[in-house]
């Protein structure tokens, strides 16, 4: 393989919107996480060297985590993840037809974004 993937710094945290506010408490005043909002609306924190983002998700009824992974060639990257068994889910949320990177789901259904760093 061609494309070297390591892995990202952002975990999505998929929630209800039932469960959202709450979420964001959570992690803001009982965990002590500082937040940011440099993609307001979105909400984040820092989780070491990552950062976890609360995504509210109204058409979910229970909260998933989506992780990332870096490579330096997406395309190349994204074909041996679905030549391994990878599930493409590009349908999932929409990227743009720009964007240098697309969804895979590993066998336990968790989803992960592939993108080059610079994706953007």
């Amino acid at each position: 393989m061609t494309a070297k993937i390591s892995g990202g710094i952002n975990i999505a945290m998929k929630v209800p919107s039932h469960q959202y506010e709450a979420t964001i408490r959570f992690y803001r005043d009982v965990v002590g996480l500082k937040p940011f909002t440099a993609k307001a609306p979105a909400v984040g924190f820092e989780l070491g060297p990552n950062r976890l983002w609360i995504d509210e998700a109204p058409t979910m009824s229970q909260a998933e985590i989506w992780l990332e992974l870096f490579t330096n060639a997406h395309r190349a990257a994204l074909d041996h993840l679905e030549a391994s068994g990878a599930i493409r889910c590009d349908p999932i949320e929409p990227l743009g037809e720009s964007f240098r990177g697309g969804w895979i789901m590993n066998p336990a259904n968790i989803v992960h974004m592939v993108r080059e760093p610079d994706a953007w």
